[in-house]
């Protein structure tokens, strides 16, 4: 007799992988909304690597993103992880958690758009903030008010996240359920644009 729970992530497994086919799975969105538990997670259950490409800078550039920030800014990091990304996007299939400024920058994006299907995980504020305050290593929100910061953020990105080819709400919930929903966003995405 077969593990009923099994063969749901089995069947998930074999549909998604088929749904996602040589592209890589990318997620985007804003700090504290999973992008790389939830995708170690996916890219297990899909047998394929997994990358965080803000690990994949650090290890390049051999400097920590805070260092990177504050040695060369903003906008020479987006380059550098502009660069980054389209290397890491020539291969696959493998799940990508990019930084959550990746996917606003217009060539990042295009990018990512060229070499992969993009999984925006989205989350509220409260739901943000209780994942991202604990920490201090967000050079975005080393400011007088970090939480007001990670709301215009928000508001600022979440316009340009809408753009990704797929959404999945990012909640309180297990991490291992997010990653199944992500799977499920990609095999409904294969039935949809098939039909």
């Amino acid at each position: 007799m077969s593990d009923p729970v099994l063969t749901v992530v089995d069947s998930l497994r074999v549909k998604a992988r088929a749904a996602l086919g040589s592209r890589n799975l990318v997620l985007v969105g804003l700090m504290g909304a999973g992008k790389s538990s939830v995708g170690r997670i996916a890219a297990q259950q899909l047998g394929i690597p997994f990358i965080d490409s803000d690990a994949e800078i650090e290890r390049v550039s051999r400097m920590s993103i805070t260092e990177l920030f504050a040695a060369y800014g903003e906008e020479e990091f987006r380059a550098l992880e502009g660069r980054v990304m389209k290397r890491l996007l020539k291969g696959g299939p493998r799940v990508v958690s990019t930084g959550g400024g990746a996917f606003i920058n217009d060539r990042t994006r295009k990018h990512i758009k060229r070499g992969g299907l993009s999984v925006w995980l989205k989350a509220d504020l409260d739901v943000l903030w209780e994942r991202v305050n604990k920490r201090d290593t967000r050079p975005l929100l080393k400011t007088e008010n970090p939480k007001q910061t990670l709301e215009n953020l928000m508001n600022a990105r979440y316009p340009v996240y809408a753009l990704a080819d797929l959404t999945v709400l990012s909640r309180d919930v297990r991490k291992e359920l997010m990653a199944e929903e992500v799977l499920k966003a990609v095999i409904n995405s294969r039935t949809e644009s098939a039909a």
